[in-house]
């Protein structure tokens, strides 16, 4: 098995250092667009997200970003398959291999997402805790 490459390394240690600080001392990384606009971005509460399913909270992961349960059932899919190739063909995952068709449809998901979460009849999209 081949060890990862020194950006890589990095990557990993710096994301590592940032939820240690988010779970510790709840230090999160602000949304630029909600500070600029006042209006949330597709991703925003998608740090809070994830803090929460490493908490095994999925109903407050869920409340804090709706938008990656939507889009799981079309990741997953490939994902495992790329999985499968990575495991027991020992290919390379290709990650830039995602079809086109699925890209579009994801891209589509997602703006009319950050659309409808900022209405205020789907007031119910943004981030809140329970």
């Amino acid at each position: 098995m081949k060890w990862p490459s020194k950006k890589r390394m990095i990557i990993l240690f710096v994301f590592l250092i940032v939820v240690y600080l988010s779970i510790h001392f709840n230090i999160l990384i602000p949304c630029p667009i909600l500070l600029i606009t006042k209006r949330y971005c597709p991703g925003c509460g998608i740090t809070r997200m994830f803090l929460s399913l490493l908490k095994l909270d999925f109903y407050q992961a869920f409340r804090y970003n709706p938008l990656i349960f939507i889009l799981l059932p079309i990741l997953l899919p490939y994902l495992i398959y790329q999985l499968y190739i990575y495991l027991y063909q020992k290919k390379d995952i290709l990650i830039n291999h995602y079809p086109k068709k699925i890209l579009w449809l994801m891209l589509i998901i997602v703006v009319i997402y950050g659309v409808i979460r900022n209405i205020p009849y789907f007031s119910f999209l943004a981030p809140t805790t329970v």
